[in-house]
């Protein structure tokens, strides 16, 4: 990782996801331990290097504040955005456990990680076998929500695609509460949306300009609004739900 920068701690008691329904509480063993495996936190400035391809990972990442994405990049520089990452997501456990990463991981905004010893992963596991459940929960969350991400790529429209990956981010946003009234600042531009959905930028633009003029969303100086979902989940055949609440480390 470079250019992050230690600070001072949120105690585990204020964490402000634990102030979110959106997320689980934890019981008063689960916190203790969660505070003997939590090392401190780090701040990530925009456009840095969270985690490189190809390399291990020493700790894993809880996203407390910002926005992320993991990538795939070829050996001629093109670039496959894989997915997106919010507040509660987990990073850095391909590098922790298969001790290399297979993708990378930028800060698309500033951002705030809570960092684990890998070294107690396995602690983890033997001791508190719900907060094992929880990690394995996130993991197959994350296999979830790259499968629909392949279904793009392989099969959807370019509308639908743009539908589709818009009204999950939404939604994703949404259950942090960084998507008021349907409104989501989105550190993306639009060349990023295109490297993750396989689309020309030209084709993104114009694609991003028929859902406009049909008066379903709007999309200015990086902020994505949300003006008739009913037809927005209808172009992008969307059912996305996240059952609540949802576990976090």
């Amino acid at each position: 990782m470079r250019h992050s920068t230690p600070q001072e701690s949120t105690p585990c008691e204020t964490c402000p996801l634990r102030k979110n329904p959106a997320f689980r509480p934890f019981d008063a063993q689960q916190l203790a331990f969660v505070k003997s495996f939590r090392t401190g936190e780090i701040a990530v400035a925009a456009g840095e290097t969270v985690l490189s391809q190809g390399r291990a990972s020493d700790s894993i990442y809880t996203v407390l504040k910002g926005w992320g994405y993991r990538y795939k990049s070829l050996d001629d520089g093109r670039l496959q955005i894989l997915n997106f990452i919010m507040p509660g997501d987990l990073i850095g456990l391909q590098g922790a456990v298969l001790d290399e990463m297979g993708h990378s991981v930028n800060a698309s905004s500033d951002m705030v990680l809570c960092v684990f010893n890998r070294r107690k992963l396995w602690s983890l596991f033997s001791e508190f076998p719900s907060l094992a459940y929880d990690l394995t929960w996130l993991a197959s969350r994350e296999e979830q929500l790259l499968d629909e991400h392949l279904v793009s790529l392989g099969r959807r429209s370019a509308l639908e695609r743009i539908a589709h990956v818009l009204l999950l981010l939404h939604d994703r946003a949404a259950e942090t509460g960084a998507a008021p009234e349907g409104r989501m600042p989105y550190p993306f531009s639009q060349q990023q949306l295109a490297d993750t959905l396989g689309l020309s930028l030209v084709h993104t633009n114009k694609t991003l300009r028929k859902l406009t003029d049909r008066g379903v969303m709007t999309w200015r100086d990086r902020s994505f609004v949300l003006t008739d979902r009913d037809a927005l989940c209808e172009i992008a055949k969307y059912d996305y739900a996240e059952k609540q609440p949802r576990p976090f480390i």
